[in-house]
């Protein structure tokens, strides 16, 4: 007889591995346009800007905060380099891109050294900091879209082309931006010993300070990569949608942080991995395709995305507490 204990997953990535896996397969049945190379290359890349925000925002959680402002952010950015052109013609594109990630950044640090000096919840710094830019950004512009936009940031480009059943496809820039930051993300946070201090923070601020780690410094830093994702991803949008719409990326957030924490991110920081981020992301993503495929209604995802993020909180918390409970009774 099979010894099927050996499939049963030891982690929360193992599970949720399984979960993509019944989705796939329920979908490829409902649907004979879903499981199509084309379909999922398709999905991939129309969710390449969620997993670059995912990415960014899983650093944060991983130190124990949360940070909701950064499609604000980088809706923020986008105009600005948008505005640089249309107003005095700058057209560098290396300039362009590093100034869009400095801004990001700056955001990012200005979140950290609010939270850390006025030691308030960070989430409610971040929220605020949102409503801010947003708001500022909507009175500034009246919500007028760009259009006039530099070649450099809206000509489509072949990246990666390969054959498939007689068929040509490729793997889009944005997908292979999501990879390259999902790959020095990773790097970052399991190979260097500035990824050890941020799990450090995460699982215990008050015993890292007591072994020396900077911990405002540390949170300076996760808030500031946040921005620098936020200011790509942002890029990234315009580069596929070839405009600047300033209302286009804020109300996106629950998305993202659904994918972080069924990626096995803890609210309560220390734990995650990227490749659970990004198979959060992609469940994220197979389950709206999936269901707009069959043809169920795009308003019943919002139950489905608030209903996994509240079962992922109850399960982080449970664990929590069954790993802190010394109870003799």
């Amino acid at each position: 007889m099979p010894d099927f204990s050996r499939l049963r997953p030891h982690s929360s990535q193992g599970w949720l591995a399984w979960v993509l896996l019944a989705f796939i397969l329920f979908f490829s049945v409902a649907s004979d346009q879903f499981l199509t190379v084309q379909n999922l290359l398709d999905l991939a890349e129309s969710y390449a800007v969620t997993g670059i925000f995912a990415l960014g925002l899983f650093v944060v959680l991983v130190t124990g905060g949360i940070d909701i402002s950064f499609a604000a952010v980088a809706s923020v950015v986008q105009y600005l380099i948008a505005s640089l052109f249309v107003q005095f013609q700058f057209d560098n594109a290396l300039l362009s891109i590093l100034l869009a990630i400095v801004c990001g950044t700056l955001f990012g640090v200005i979140n950290a050294l609010l939270i850390t000096s006025l030691r308030v919840v960070s989430i409610i710094i971040t929220i605020s900091m949102q409503s801010l830019l947003f708001g500022l950004l909507m009175w500034v512009t009246g919500g007028r879209s760009l259009y006039s936009l530099p070649e450099w940031w809206i000509t489509l480009r072949s990246v990666l082309p390969f054959d498939m059943q007689g068929n040509s496809f490729q793997l889009g820039l944005p997908l292979v931006i999501m990879l390259v930051i999902a790959a020095l993300t990773a790097l970052l946070l399991n190979k260097t010993n500035l990824g050890r201090q941020l799990y450090a923070v995460g699982g215990d601020a008050e015993s890292a300070r007591r072994i020396g780690i900077r911990v405002g410094l540390i949170h300076v830093f996760a808030y500031g990569w946040l921005g620098a994702m936020a200011a790509i991803g942002g890029l990234v949008q315009v580069y596929r949608m070839g405009e600047v719409v300033p209302n286009a990326l804020v109300g996106g957030e629950l998305d993202v942080l659904a994918a972080t924490v069924l990626g096995g991110a803890s609210l309560m920081g220390g734990k995650g991995t990227v490749s659970g981020t990004l198979m959060g992301v992609f469940l994220i993503a197979i389950l709206k395709n999936g269901l707009n495929l069959v043809g169920v209604s795009n308003y019943f995802m919002n139950i489905v995305v608030g209903g996994t993020i509240m079962v992922a909180i109850a399960v982080t918390h449970y664990k929590k507490r069954k790993e802190t409970d010394v109870s003799f009774v």
